[in-house]
């Protein structure tokens, strides 16, 4: 390569990491495949993870173009990764039921979809003949492994990824393009001997550090569980929790620094989310449901299903840790 081409690789790679920024995402990060040792280390340990069952009823895990990114695009050789910061400054009211943060605002999957779009097209004026994809976290990628490969920080032992200075409160979002970029310095880990998202979650769901076992996480159960009850366990341990759980990320260390609270209008929290009752919940009818769910994320999980969550729900239990 020569320097000049050199030189306008580096040029277009700070200019579209400023361009996605433009958007509200930060951190950001460019990747290339088909990424470093660490990525094939990542990549195996999914395949360990699937053949422990540890997915559950997430059959979609095991899609074979996950564990190869260039099998989403054809001649992909560089991906963009971006976090957006959905943490916002305030809890809901005491005794009520509660909800994952990722889910108060609008549905992220559009709201990231639709900005690294416009980063796409940005793209296109600036190199007309390359190609590009946009994959939030319903694509076959595996996207936490590729954003810890991009820098944006490193995978905590509770699975989600971590930025030193914004915490884990993050989601994520990719770009895989055709054109050739520099690559950012892969993230280290800095959990060291921390353990308090293992400790505290109340099912043991971390089965040990990085492992996840989606047949006992309350988020999993709230979320994609399909049977009419929940298992006995999980019921018993829910808590306050109806939708998702974010125990593993309230603990964490880095989640307890002072963190940069998001103003940005589509992540901000829905008012009847920080006041919700369980009594509510219970007599929730499809419509109910249609009108306070319109162009969410939770939307996924169906109305009788919040009903389940809530039947099973404890408000004033000591789980609650904000």
């Amino acid at each position: 390569m020569s320097a000049s081409t050199q030189q306008l690789q580096m040029d277009l790679s700070k200019e579209l990491k400023q361009r996605a920024r433009e958007e509200g995402f930060n951190p950001v990060g460019l990747a290339r495949l088909p990424g470093s040792h660490r990525l094939q280390l990542r990549t195996a340990a999914l395949e360990r993870w699937l053949d422990q069952n540890h997915q559950a009823g997430m059959a979609w895990m095991a899609a074979p173009r996950r564990r190869d990114a260039s099998q989403l695009m054809d001649g992909v050789q560089s991906l963009l990764a971006v976090g957006l910061n959905y943490y916002v400054r305030t809890t809901p009211k005491p005794g009520r039921l509660k909800v994952a943060r990722y889910g108060w605002g609008r549905d992220y999957h559009r709201v990231v979809e639709q900005r690294l779009k416009r980063v796409g097209r940005w793209l296109s004026e600036q190199r007309p003949n390359c190609r590009w994809r946009v994959c939030v976290d319903s694509a076959p990628l595996l996207d936490k492994a590729w954003a810890e490969e991009a820098g944006l920080g490193w995978i905590g032992k509770h699975s989600n990824v971590i930025h030193a200075e914004r915490g884990s409160w993050m989601v994520l979002g990719h770009l895989l393009t055709t054109e050739a970029l520099e690559a950012d310095e892969p993230a280290r880990s800095l959990c060291g001997r921390c353990q308090a998202c293992i400790d505290a979650c109340p099912t043991d769901a971390i089965r040990e550090p990085f492992v996840v076992d989606a047949n006992r996480c309350l988020a999993y159960h709230t979320i994609e569980n399909r049977e009419p009850s929940l298992p006995p366990k999980i019921a018993d341990a829910l808590g306050p929790w109806v939708a998702g759980c974010d125990i593993c990320q309230e603990v964490c260390p880095w989640n307890h620094r002072t963190l940069p609270s998001s103003d940005d209008p589509e992540l901000q929290p829905k008012p009847w989310l920080l006041d919700l009752h369980r009594s509510d919940v219970l007599n929730w009818d499809d419509a109910s449901w249609d009108e306070r769910l319109r162009g969410s994320a939770l939307r996924r999980i169906k109305p009788w299903m919040w009903r389940r969550n809530a039947e099973a729900s404890t408000p004033d239990s000591p789980t609650n840790l904000w």
